[in-house]
């Protein structure tokens, strides 16, 4: 009995033990888990990232066959990020086509690895933060970054944002830590090979370090020389070899975004817009935490001033985008958490119990918002459900001919890549520019496509998107609405059209 007894308690000693090291690993891996089985598909700024993982894991050496050659894009990218995330995920893969599992557990494993990657350096960051500030304050960082969407949510999708993202983590791990050098080489990594656009993090944590004294000028600049040269060395040698001609694709980037400044070609918002719109919907309870733990804690403003002033540079681009600024939100939820760590601590003194309340209050306040954002996410997909809704009824088609699926541009840009595909006798074509008119003279068997009808096409059914947001008298006083977003429609004179009753479109 003695012995049973110092079993169990040896063994939840070492339970705890493990929970105690790893359980915030655990909270937001979970979290960033479930959104990638609940949400699988990608969209279009993910496309270049997503159809590269592909073809490097099923194409491998057979470089003309890879996506990017038909469809190139406006600027060259990097694929030092998918080279690395598909090498991780091709025993997986190659495990999966044995199995004969469909190409999208691929996608959903790579993902994972992404996912894995970028928290794993998240908590590289983390612990340099209990270090620092305490464990409490670990706590609140690790929960205040569970109860966002959009962290975990897009920490899984290859978007160039996210990994440098992962760069960027380990830039501020080591600026914690003390070594400012290593801060400078995982920034200058993240610049020259993922994001041209870190060059506005770079600059203000260099100018803080450099006016604190916390480095040399000579130091700074022999570091970030020869950081800089073993990157576009990298850089050059794996992307000139996939594009086939000599490339930087951040310097085309750059050239293309700063010196002919055409992003704004993609849409444009005011000056205060990341201030207004996208850190409160990302950071949510976080954003007025954070503004209070920086007039709480002295010992956060020479982390917090230079990221502040990131987002004020990045505001001056006319062009804005909430993953732009993805950077910001660890140091912005470092600022929260001291916040939270201050209330929680003084929570039984007068007025510091009812703030303390109030916090909590507006964490259930975050993740209802959080739960809803998701809601919508995961109806914000049409074409790539539409596409599986295809596949679903026509292997019940008894019928082995082929199916030739045209996929027009709205189709493809949300949701639909590569991993979607289903293997013969499914065949797929995204060409663009065909009219409309032309359809009924081309030989596809279904089309994709955001119009109602096609002429020499019927529709056969239709698939409904997420369209916004109602509010109502009640509980939830906010609900989601769909609309019709894509149409399935079946050639008029195909036999497969006739083989089964479709859902119809009335």
């Amino acid at each position: 009995m003695a012995t049973s007894a110092a079993d169990a308690s040896t063994s939840t000693r070492s339970s705890s033990k493990f929970l105690q090291q790893f359980g915030w690993d655990l909270l937001l891996g979970s979290v960033a888990a479930f959104y990638v089985f609940m949400v699988p598909y990608t969209k279009v700024e993910e496309s270049f990232n997503v159809q590269a993982i592909h073809d490097m894991i099923y194409h491998r050496h057979h470089l003309m066959k890879y996506d990017h050659f038909e469809f190139p894009g406006v600027v060259s990218r990097t694929f030092v990020g998918a080279l690395v995330v598909s090498l991780l995920t091709l025993p997986v893969a190659l495990l999966m086509q044995l199995l004969l599992l469909p190409k999208l557990y691929a996608l959903i494993a790579a993902r994972l690895v992404l996912g894995s990657i970028l928290l794993s350096t998240l908590r590289f960051f983390r612990l340099q933060v209990r270090r620092k500030f305490g464990n409490v304050v670990e706590g609140f960082f690790a929960v205040l970054t569970a109860v966002q969407f959009h962290f975990l949510y897009y920490c899984t999708r290859p978007l160039p944002n996210v990994l440098a993202l992962s760069l960027v983590n380990l830039a501020y791990a080591f600026w914690l830590e003390g070594s400012f050098l290593a801060t400078l080489r995982c920034l200058t990594f993240a610049v020259l090979v993922f994001r041209c656009d870190m060059l506005l993090l770079l600059g203000p944590i260099g100018l803080g370090l450099l006016l604190r004294q916390s480095i040399s000028f000579m130091e700074s600049v022999k570091c970030c020389i020869s950081t800089a040269i073993l990157c576009i060395g990298l850089t050059l040698v794996v992307d000139s070899i996939m594009w086939r001609k000599i490339v930087w694709p951040e310097l085309e980037v750059f050239w293309f975004n700063t010196i002919l400044n055409r992003s704004h070609e993609w849409g444009t918002h005011s000056f205060h817009w990341y201030f207004t719109s996208a850190l409160p919907r990302s950071l949510l309870v976080a954003y007025p935490l954070c503004l209070l733990g920086v007039l709480l804690d002295r010992r956060i403003w020479p982390y917090f001033f230079p990221v502040f002033s990131f987002v004020i540079l990045y505001s001056k681009l006319a062009h804005k985008e909430l993953r732009f600024i993805f950077s910001a939100i660890p140091i912005f939820n470092l600022c929260a958490a001291i916040a939270a760590s201050r209330l929680y601590n003084n929570r039984k003194k007068g007025m510091w119990r009812w703030l303390y309340i109030a916090m909590l209050g507006s964490f259930l306040v975050s993740l209802g918002f959080s739960v809803l954002i998701f809601m919508a996410s995961f109806n914000n997909y049409p074409s790539a459900n539409a596409l599986k809704a295809l596949h679903h009824i026509g292997q019940n088609l008894n019928d082995t001919s082929d199916k030739w699926v045209h996929i027009d541009s709205f189709a493809a840009i949300n949701g639909i890549s590569r991993f979607c595909e289903n293997n013969s006798p499914w065949r797929y074509s995204k060409e663009e520019g065909i009219s409309l008119s032309e359809y009924q003279h081309r030989n596809f068997t279904f089309l994709l496509s955001e119009h109602t009808t096609i002429e020499g096409y019927t529709c056969l059914f239709v698939e409904y998107g997420f369209a916004g947001i109602k509010y109502r008298i009640g509980f939830p006083p906010i609900e989601l609405y769909k609309k019709p977003k894509l149409f399935v429609h079946g050639r008029v004179d195909s036999h497969q059209t006739s083989l089964t009753d479709w859902p119809g479109c009335s």
